[in-house]
């Protein structure tokens, strides 16, 4: 039989292994994880101050861009109501696009100060360029690009007093044409909501056989601008997942359900191409597949195929050399 003392000793050596195991590794356990925390602490917050002073930086930013306007602002909200309020969306828009995506316009001068004319434009995903570019005619042209949407945006609840306030209409061939008849700018995608939502990286135009636009053009006898946007298609993308199914949904309703993601900070630059110009002897299909052609211009010139959401990235930071 074991001695007392020998017993005594087992169970002491036993209460000793249980009590290191439940209390004494957990407390280093807990040591080191304090350890980690004092460790690492100054590393996070060393990342997070400098992005906390970078938000306050562009806070500032923004509010020094509304204020250098303030006498134009000042100036539009006297002439009409709605003009002021373009205006000051317009602002903000542009900031918004600077800060998230160093926004950049290439060709505003073909554009026109005054007369009518079709800018004709690649529809990404979400047309955030469309957008911008508008503001951007807004604050340097002082003109107002009216615009086609589709049908079903004006189903939205709330979209009535922003498509009003920014000329957005249906539009059929008669009152495009009449539109630009009246020297106004207008600005039409014609692949519309299929391009949005089946368009890819690739790049493709998805006009199909689309002539409404140019029959518009030649009966204003206006000229037809083609616009593209670098990385449109990384900002937003929609889901490439299902898209025989979407395609069959959208066949019968023409609604978009595609869902779509993104928002990510790439690099956006609207470039506005050369002028096509009215010339009476061209047919509406011949003109609709020359404009065509000088937007596929444009996407081969300033587009990587396929575009890649990381370089586009990247694109915000390194100038990548232009094709000649």
């Amino acid at each position: 039989m074991s001695s007392a003392p020998g017993l005594m000793q087992r169970v002491s050596d036993t209460l000793y292994s249980y009590l290191k195991v439940a209390i004494f590794d957990r407390i280093s356990d807990l040591d080191y994880f304090n350890w980690l925390v004092w460790l690492f602490t100054p590393v996070v917050v060393a990342f997070i101050l400098p992005l906390l002073i970078i938000f306050l930086l562009y806070i500032s930013i923004l509010f020094l861009h509304l204020y250098r306007h303030r006498h134009r602002l000042r100036d539009a909200y006297a002439r009409d109501f709605w003009d002021g309020a373009r205006y000051t969306l317009a602002l903000l828009w542009t900031g918004h696009a600077w800060i998230w995506h160093g926004y950049e316009v290439q060709g505003l001068e073909n554009i026109p100060s005054e007369g009518g004319a079709l800018l004709v434009y690649y529809h990404g995903a979400i047309p955030i360029d469309y957008y911008y570019l508008l503001a951007a005619v807004i604050l340097h042209k002082q003109r107002l690009i009216r615009a086609v949407g589709d049908r079903f945006l004006f189903m939205v609840p709330g979209f009535k007093i922003l498509t009003d306030v920014f000329k957005v209409s249906p539009g059929s061939v008669q009152s495009c044409a009449q539109v630009l008849k009246e020297g106004n700018l207008l600005a039409i995608a014609p692949g519309g909501v299929l391009e949005a939502q089946f368009g890819d990286e690739n790049y493709q135009l998805l006009w199909k056989k689309r002539q409404g636009f140019a029959k518009a053009a030649i009966e204003a006898q206006a000229p037809i601008i083609p616009v593209f946007t670098q990385n449109v298609r990384e900002a937003f993308r929609s889901l490439s997942y299902g898209r025989g199914f979407f395609k069959k949904i959208y066949d019968k309703t023409r609604l978009p359900i595609v869902p779509i993601y993104g928002g990510f900070p790439v690099k956006l630059r609207t470039v506005i191409g050369k002028p096509i110009p009215f010339d009476p002897a061209m047919t509406s299909a011949e003109l609709a597949q020359k404009a065509a052609e000088a937007v596929e211009a444009l996407i081969q010139q300033h587009q990587r195929i396929p575009g890649s959401i990381l370089r586009a990235l990247f694109d915000r930071f390194y100038e990548r050399p232009k094709m000649p």
